[in-house]
């Protein structure tokens, strides 16, 4: 967390692998991404990390199953139809599966994204700004979801958000600004995250 303009998106990507820094080293695991050539580093990304992008990123000409499955046919790996039937009821898309991008409103394309990222069950899971198109409920129950692959599954989930609530379902929050790391909480309330967030923007 932090306030617009800190880095939070810029450090994401560069400990996804998305981007390369320009000064220092990124690893995931025992694994240092920053020195991986590409195709390397493309399989990387593809079977051990998943990504919620604020822009979804979803493929036009793919209906939102093929989307969804989409990391997993590229990375060769089996389609677990019982895991992606929870998951897509989970997120509320089970009669939209059929449904090209376009067809969908932005909420909609957004659990779609956020499906595709849990499918391939990667080690760890990136999302910027995963609730910031849904309404309440759904975003409730992403959040579960998420806590759900942590706590179930021992996934890893790192995510950005501008919301205090969401915050709250953090084991760890890392506070940012102007590209430095300024303060950390664990254990979060919804209420000690906003009063923080409150005091880094004034």
């Amino acid at each position: 967390m932090g306030p617009s303009g800190s880095g939070k998106s810029t450090l994401m990507q560069c400990a996804a692998g998305l981007d390369r820094p320009t000064r220092g080293s990124v690893w995931f695991g025992d694994i240092e991404l920053s020195k991986l050539k590409e195709p390397k580093l493309t399989e990387v990304r593809r079977e051990q990390i998943g990504y919620v992008f604020q822009a979804f990123n979803l493929l036009p000409s793919l209906n939102a199953i093929q989307n969804i499955e989409l990391p997993l046919k590229l990375a060769g790996l089996p389609i677990a139809r019982d895991r992606i039937q929870r998951i897509v009821e989970t997120v509320g898309i089970a009669d939209l599966l059929r449904q090209r991008p376009a067809e969908l409103s932005g909420g909609q394309q957004q659990r779609i994204a956020i499906a595709r990222a849990l499918a391939a069950q990667p080690r760890v899971i990136f999302a910027d700004e995963p609730t910031g198109a849904l309404d309440l409920r759904t975003g409730r129950d992403i959040l579960h979801l998420f806590r759900a692959s942590v706590d179930e599954l021992a996934q890893t989930v790192i995510m950005v958000t501008h919301d205090p609530a969401a915050a709250s379902f953090a084991d760890r929050v890392v506070f940012l600004a102007d590209g430095q790391i300024v303060d950390e909480m664990t254990r979060p309330t919804a209420a000690e995250v906003s009063a923080h967030m409150n005091q880094l923007e004034r």
